[in-house]
C-alpha cells in the first residue's frame, strides 16, 4: 500500500476499534456490571479471526489489511508503555507496610501454586508442539508461570476503589499482594526475555542491564526528577515544557529497556514508579491518561485480537487442553491465595474475596502473551487458549467479589465513595482502564 492508501485504511480502522470498543464497553458495563476494559478485550477479539473475520472475511481485511498492521503495532506498544508507566505512577508503597505478612504470603502462594502448574503442564504443551520450536522446558515452564501466575493490578485496583475498600485491612492486603505478586511475574519474564537474545552475552546483557536500570530508577532517578515536581508545585499546574520532558524520560526509558533485549513496558513502569508525586504526577495523569485510554489502548486490544483465532481449538483434545489450563489457572491461583491468606489470621470472607481478586489477569496477562507471541516463545493456538483465559478470569472477578464480599462489606458500612483528596491514583487509573 501506498502511504497515502495506508493513512486512508488507518482512520477508518481507528473508527471500528474505537465504535467498537466503546459499544462493547457500554454493553459490559450495562448488561452484566462489567468494567468498561472488559468489553474493550472482548472487542478486540471480536474484530479478528475469531468472528468477525469468519463471518465476513472480505470486510474484515478491507479494515484490517495487512499493511496497516505494522502501524497498529507501533500504536498497540505506545499504548501498553504508557499504561504502563500510569500503572507506576500509581503504585503506591505505603500498602506494604499496613499488611506485609499476609501480603507476602498471599503473593508468594499466589505465585509458587501457579509454578507448580505450570511445571506440570509445560512439558505436555511443549510435546504438542503449543511453545515455539526453540524454547526449551524450563523457558516454557517460566513463560508459563509467569503467565498463569500473574495478577490484573489495575483491575483489582478498580474494584478496592469502587467498594470504597482503600482505607480498609482487605484492600490494603489485597494491594500489597497484587503489587508483590506482579513485580515478581515481569521479574521472571524479563529472565525468559532475556534468554531469547541469541547468546550468554546478548542474555547477559539484558539481565545486567535490566537490572542495573531498575537499581538506578528505584534509587537515584526519584531524586533526579526532584526538580520537575518542584517546577510542577512552583506552576501550580504541568506546563506543555514540563510535559514534554516527562515524554522524552518515557521515550528514552522504553527505549533503554527495549535496546537493554527486554520490552519497553519494563521503562515505562519503573519511571512511572521513580516519577515524584503530587502536582506532577496528578497533572501528568491527567494529561496523558485520556489520550492513552481511549484511544492507544484499544489500538492494543485490537492488535492482540487480530492475533487471536478461537477457531484453532478445533479439536476434542485442544479444547480439553484449553480447559485445562482455564482450570489450572483458576484453581491454583485462587485457592492458594485464600489458603494464604486464612494461615495469615484473615477471616474466611476476607480470604476468599484475596483470592477472588489476585485470580484476575486483565490487560497484564495480554500484555506478557503479546510479548510472548512476538518473541515467538508461544504459538497462535495457545496464544488463543490463554488469552480466553485472562478475558474469563477477569469477567469472573467483579461478580464473584461481589458474591463472598459485597454484601459483608455493606453491612459493616465500609463501602462509600473515596474523598477528592485520597491519592488512590491506581485505583483512578484502573476505574478508566482495567
Amino acid at each position: 500500500m501506498s502511504p497515502a492508501e495506508l493513512s486512508v485504511a488507518f482512520f477508518l480502522q481507528m473508527f471500528v476499534i474505537l465504535a467498537a470498543c466503546r459499544a462493547s464497553g457500554w454493553i459490559m458495563k450495562r448488561l452484566f456490571d462489567q468494567p468498561q476494559v472488559i468489553g474493550e478485550m472482548i472487542a478486540g477479539v471480536l474484530l479478528g479471526p475469531s468472528l468477525f473475520g469468519l463471518l465476513a472475511p472480505e470486510l474484515q481485511q478491507a479494515f484490517f489489511p495487512k499493511d496497516t498492521k505494522s502501524v497498529l503495532y507501533v500504536g498497540a506498544q505506545l499504548g501498553v508503555g504508557l499504561y504502563m508507566f500510569l500503572v507506576g505512577l500509581g503504585f503506591r508503597t505505603d500498602h506494604f507496610r499496613l499488611t506485609a505478612r499476609s501480603a507476602v504470603a498471599v503473593s508468594l502462594s499466589g505465585m509458587a501454586a501457579p509454578f507448580l502448574v505450570a511445571i506440570l503442564l509445560a512439558p505436555w504443551l511443549l510435546g504438542l508442539g503449543l511453545f515455539g520450536p526453540q524454547v526449551g522446558r524450563l523457558q516454557a515452564t517460566l513463560f508459563l508461570g509467569a503467565a498463569v501466575s500473574i495478577t490484573a493490578f489495575p483491575v483489582l485496583a478498580r474494584i478496592v476503589q469502587e467498594r470504597g475498600l482503600a482505607k480498609t485491612p482487605l484492600g490494603a492486603l489485597a494491594l500489597s499482594a497484587g503489587a508483590i505478586d506482579d513485580a515478581g511475574a515481569w521479574t521472571v519474564l524479563a529472565v525468559v526475555l532475556a534468554s531469547f537474545g541469541g547468546g550468554p552475552a546478548i542474555a547477559l546483557k539484558a539481565i545486567v542491564g535490566g537490572g542495573l536500570f531498575a537499581i538506578f530508577m528505584l534509587t537515584m532517578a526519584p531524586r533526579i526528577l526532584a526538580p520537575l515536581a518542584a517546577w510542577a508545585e512552583r506552576e501550580g499546574r504541568i506546563t506543555p515544557p514540563l510535559l514534554a520532558i516527562v515524554l522524552m524520560l518515557f521515550l528514552l526509558s522504553a527505549w533503554a529497556m527495549d535496546a537493554a533485549g527486554l520490552h519497553s513496558v519494563f521503562g515505562g513502569f519503573l519511571l512511572g514508579v521513580a516519577m515524584p508525586r503530587g502536582v506532577l504526577s496528578r497533572e501528568v495523569r491527567k494529561q496523558v491518561e485520556p489520550f492513552t485510554i481511549v484511544l492507544l489502548v484499544p489500538m492494543f486490544f485490537t492488535f492482540s485480537g487480530l492475533n487471536t483465532q478461537l477457531t484453532m481449538v478445533n479439536t476434542p483434545q485442544l479444547a480439553i487442553i484449553a480447559a485445562v489450563i482455564l482450570a489450572g489457572s483458576i484453581l491454583a491461583k485462587a485457592v492458594a491465595c485464600w489458603v494464604a491468606a486464612r494461615a495469615t489470621g484473615q477471616d474466611n470472607a476476607t480470604a476468599l474475596a484475596v483470592g477472588t481478586l489476585m485470580n484476575a489477569r486483565g490487560m497484564m496477562e495480554l500484555i506478557i502473551l503479546n510479548i510472548g507471541l512476538q518473541r515467538g516463545i508461544i504459538g497462535p493456538a495457545l496464544f488463543s487458549m490463554l488469552v480466553v483465559m485472562a478475558i474469563v478470569t477477569t469477567v469472573m472477578a467483579s461478580p464473584l467479589f461481589e458474591l463472598v464480599y459485597g454484601r459483608k462489606a455493606r453491612a459493616a458500612g465500609l463501602l462509600g465513595d473515596l474523598s477528592e483528596d485520597e491519592p488512590h491514583e491506581s485505583g483512578r487509573t484502573a476505574t478508566a482502564a482495567s
